[in-house]
């Protein structure tokens, strides 16, 4: 048998519960007690507060929009209301469920239900969260062919996925909005996938019968270039997988990588996937500095953002006293 290293003497602790502990001190107890990814939470609450501190470092908030179905929208908005980020790369499915709840309610199901008697009823299930069609499509279009008609009457047919986030933001004026807050504090919001969506499909609709109507992607792509290139240091929150974790650490390789790295995730590495891929392989591409302050945290994002989140808020409100 290998012999137990010296090193390896560090006692786990039980947790104490005390009257009136924050988040922050549950938290904080979660580096001492352990538990196998307790111990992960709290050091990536300790990389998003150095992360948010650094005042040289730009800070990325890389998303999916399930999570927006969700009241984890929320905290999202929360991040983008304090500023704690300074750029968002996410799906479309965000802009939809965003606008969507600005207007419409989402509800309450669960992941075992009857899937026809749902789909006769004219109701989508989102894993435990059930969309009505008239929460969603009919909506969306509503409120995005209004104001791609009200933004091509004022003569511009042309816009970067950021100029178009921006103005869902500038024109919905609900504080309940992600898009909302990203546009009142000059936060861009990048969607590389734009056309994955509900909103997607009604700019290509838009598109029909204003053939001048134009995305224009490479804008997006030019901004991110400039952001990153004038960086002296980077950092970014991802959660989940897909195109908008792949878009943010691809861009931050152009600057010998992340500096700082946070990854909340259910998805596996074994089958090759990005979205399972730990941040040790993104250190591989050059995406993630060998030096870079980084961690995975496995588990559920609705679970695990909101703690997190909390507790940062707490340290950081502490500081400002």
């Amino acid at each position: 048998m290998p012999k137990t290293q010296g090193t390896h003497k560090i006692a786990v602790k039980d947790y104490q519960f005390i009257e009136n502990m924050t988040v922050d001190e549950l938290v904080g107890q979660m580096r001492e007690a352990w538990g196998f990814t307790a111990g992960k939470l709290a050091t990536g609450v300790d990389i998003i507060e150095a992360m948010a501190t650094d005042k040289k470092c730009i800070k990325f908030l890389s998303f999916t929009a399930d999570i927006i179905a969700t009241g984890t929208r929320g905290v999202i908005r929360e991040l983008v209301k304090r500023k704690l980020i300074d750029v968002i790369i996410t799906t479309c499915g965000t802009l939809d469920h965003d606008v969507a709840r600005c207007w419409k309610d989402y509800y309450r199901g669960g992941f075992i239900m009857n899937d026809n008697k749902l789909h006769e009823e004219g109701i989508n299930r989102l894993g435990n969260v059930l969309v009505p069609n008239d929460s969603y499509g009919p909506i969306i279009e509503k409120k995005i062919q209004t104001m791609l008609s009200d933004l091509y009457k004022e003569g511009k047919k042309e816009f970067s996925t950021a100029e178009l986030s921006r103005e869902i933001g500038l024109r919905c004026c609900d504080e309940s909005s992600i898009l909302y807050w990203a546009a009142k504090n000059d936060i861009p919001v990048y969607v590389p996938g734009i056309t994955d969506g509900s909103v997607g499909y009604q700019l290509w609709f838009f598109s029909q019968d204003h053939k001048d109507f134009r995305v224009n992607l490479l804008k997006d792509e030019d901004d991110l270039n400039n952001t990153v290139f004038d960086a002296k240091k980077s950092g970014a929150l991802i959660v989940g997988g897909g195109i908008s974790k792949h878009h943010t650490i691809w861009w931050n390789q152009f600057k010998d990588g992340l500096d700082y790295a946070v990854y909340i995730s259910t998805a596996d590495e074994w089958d090759g996937s990005l979205s399972g891929a730990r941040p040790r392989e993104a250190v591989s591409w050059g995406k993630i500095s060998e030096k870079a302050k980084c961690i995975m945290i496995e588990g559920d994002a609705t679970m695990v953002l909101p703690i997190m989140t909390s507790a940062l808020i707490d340290r950081l409100d502490k500081k400002r006293k």
